[in-house]
């Protein structure tokens, strides 16, 4: 067992970690507070690659897979977490679900402008009906001669505002049960009676959009369906699992910043004649936040291991997902609390971490969802 990184591994984390720190975390406040990311960001993960890590050279990709899509997630999410669920969502949610589920068609057409970031992915399932229980969504696909017509609102669409394409999941046989009559389909931003709706105003995340879609009589041709017809649910379930190490990967990036920002204050304020570090109470926040930030990266990348190995990563994700949001969510809680009165304002990026890392306990399934797919694995 090595539990040491590739080189190859490691040189992209570095590199990554070069460009958040250089690059997003003089951003991240401005990109919170303006509510959008500055569009050369983008620019600058196309040159580095960032947008094409599960996807094949073949298609102007890296192929490295996503034990590296999670390094590189970490890092990112420890800069600017906005910055990091649009990453995220492109290559864990989109690009690996078009890699493994599409016509070459698609492939061919899509991969190589969402590996450079020409086109940001978004991935569509939530609906206001169907959040945890995903298979109540109720945007309709009828089939008209050689085309489909979608109807319907979609929920929760991160990247909304800066997609070009959207990977959309909707009923097209509504006389069967309700997981086994979905699709997904692949609509690109610019077809007729597709719109993008009003953008969430959200506690944390702000500078990523989040949106409504609201498809009115959209025609697609059957060669926009991604896997096979009515077996869209299995490829959701399937993206999932990548989508949760994502955001397990961001959980982690989240935490960590939030453990440092802890251990510079601790040396640094000084309460009683001496730094608050030197206080048993402050120690043990940082030690219980070291050490279930470690244990939250091992699951992560176990998970990402197992998945880049053909191995059912179902549980794992769940766990790892399970355990970093629970973990950022705690160590942003002790950022604060060892902060006190001065990390709940806006001088220092403490509240900004907070506010960010909430969301991980929601999105990709909220925790007790994925505590009922890990026990469902463990009861079959």
């Amino acid at each position: 067992m090595d539990f040491e990184l590739t080189e190859e591994l490691a040189m992209i984390r570095d590199m990554a970690r070069e460009f958040a720190q250089q690059e997003l975390l003089p951003r991240a406040t401005k990109h919170d507070r303006q509510g959008f990311i500055d569009p050369e960001v983008f620019q600058m993960m196309g040159d580095l690659g960032i947008w094409g890590l599960t996807v094949p050279e073949a298609y102007g990709g890296t192929e490295v897979g996503n034990l590296a899509l999670s390094l590189v997630l970490e890092e990112i999410n420890h800069a600017c977490a906005s910055t990091g669920v649009t990453a995220s969502v492109h290559g864990s949610l989109v690009c690996s679900t078009l890699v493994k589920h599409a016509s070459d068609a698609i492939k061919q057409e899509w991969l190589p402008k969402l590996a450079t970031g020409e086109v940001i992915g978004a991935y569509s399932l939530s609906e206001a009906a169907s959040g945890s229980d995903a298979a109540a969504l109720e945007a309709t696909a009828v089939q008209d001669g050689d085309e489909w017509v979608l109807n319907g609102t979609k929920l929760w669409v991160t990247s909304g505002e800066q997609a070009g394409m959207f990977l959309t999941y909707v009923r097209t046989d509504p006389t069967v049960s309700k997981a086994k009559g979905i699709t997904a389909f692949v609509i690109p931003r610019d077809t007729p009676g597709f719109t993008v709706g009003k953008s969430e105003k959200k506690t944390g995340l702000r500078g990523s959009s989040t949106n409504e879609l609201i498809l009115d009589n959209v025609r697609l041709s059957k060669d926009r369906i991604v896997g096979e017809l009515n077996r869209g649910f299995h490829v959701a379930m399937d993206a999932l699992d990548g989508g949760r190490i994502g955001i397990a990967s961001q959980a982690v990036g989240i935490g960590r910043a939030c453990l440092e920002a802890s251990v510079k204050y601790a040396k640094e304020r000084e309460q009683f004649g001496k730094p608050i570090g030197q206080f048993q109470a402050i120690q043990w926040k940082l030690a219980d936040m070291s050490t279930k930030l470690d244990a939250s990266r091992m699951l992560t990348h176990k998970a990402a291991w197992m998945r880049d190995n053909g191995q059912d990563c179902g549980q794992m994700a769940s766990q790892a997902k399970l355990m970093s949001s629970i973990t950022a969510n705690f160590c942003a809680d002790e950022c604060l609390q060892i902060h006190g009165g001065a990390g709940y304002t806006d001088d220092f990026h403490v509240e900004r971490l907070f506010r960010d890392a909430r969301v991980t306990e929601i999105y990709e399934g909220v925790t007790d969802i994925q505590r009922l797919v890990i026990a469902r694995k463990l009861l079959v």
